[in-house]
């Protein structure tokens, strides 16, 4: 055995297969590799703390075309970066309906009132910032209410619910030994609720099966029989999202 063959893959911050890139997501306690391929095409390689970069690199070659197929995927629904400006009549989406944006000095901070969304002229410079705290503390509200028939479903009598900021990853999840919790981003929160339905069905198969095994598709359709409508959805929406872009003015 040679001493390339005995490197932990973890040593590397990404790994090199061909035209692939992928970066190593730090080491934990899974038994798998899976490769996830995110919603900017950026492509993680998550793999068990004693695994080989030869064991890793079989593994990119062994899922090379799915990789691409995925990848090809991805060119087709991700448009450019949605923008958004801070000014008086801006639309900005909550559950699914777009909301004008009003500034006025009768609030402190963002509120969403008589169909219209609210904003202290001061909050204007860190406008992103102030609505995401807007969504962060409104949609966790939201979606702990939400969650719980999905919950029961499955067999949980109490799953929390954390929105963050998750990058292109609408949520993500992982069973503990101690209360189970899905995150879920933040930007969903502009969805129509029969995607955030999807999403949270999807986190809480991950609970039971951490992988995209035939194991966890089987727990989201007895969840959820139809997802596959949603799921196709959701890929198509995620061009139209707004993740916290602002125009320039120029």
């Amino acid at each position: 055995m040679t001493a390339a063959a005995v490197v932990c893959l973890h040593e590397l911050p990404e790994l090199v297969v061909g035209d692939l890139a992928l970066a190593i997501a730090p080491p934990s306690d899974r038994t798998t590799i899976e490769i996830t391929v995110e919603r900017d095409a950026s492509l993680i390689l998550r793999a068990p703390l004693d695994t080989s970069i030869e064991r890793a690199t079989q593994f990119v070659i062994d899922k090379r075309r799915w990789v691409y197929r995925k990848l090809a995927e991805k060119d087709a629904l991700t448009g450019p970066p949605i923008t958004k400006q801070f000014v008086e009549g801006e639309g900005f989406a909550y559950l699914g309906r777009s909301y004008r944006l009003t500034l006025t000095d009768q609030v402190a901070d963002v509120r969403l009132e008589r169909g219209r969304f609210l904003m202290n002229p001061s909050q204007v410079d860190q406008g992103p910032a102030a609505m995401r705290r807007w969504y962060t503390s409104t949609g966790t509200q939201w979606l702990r209410k939400r969650i719980r028939p999905w919950a029961a479903r499955i067999g949980e009598g109490s799953i929390d619910v954390a929105v963050r900021d998750l990058g292109y990853r609408w949520g993500s999840a992982r069973p503990t030994e101690g209360p189970q919790r899905i995150n879920v981003h933040w930007a969903a929160l502009q969805l129509p609720p029969s995607l955030i339905d999807y999403i949270v069905v999807h986190e809480l198969a991950h609970l039971h099966e951490t992988n995209h095994t035939p194991e966890f598709w089987a727990i989201v359709a007895r969840l959820m029989p139809a997802y596959e409508s949603p799921k196709s959805i959701l890929a198509t929406f995620g061009k139209n999202i707004w993740l916290g872009s602002v125009a320039l003015n120029i």
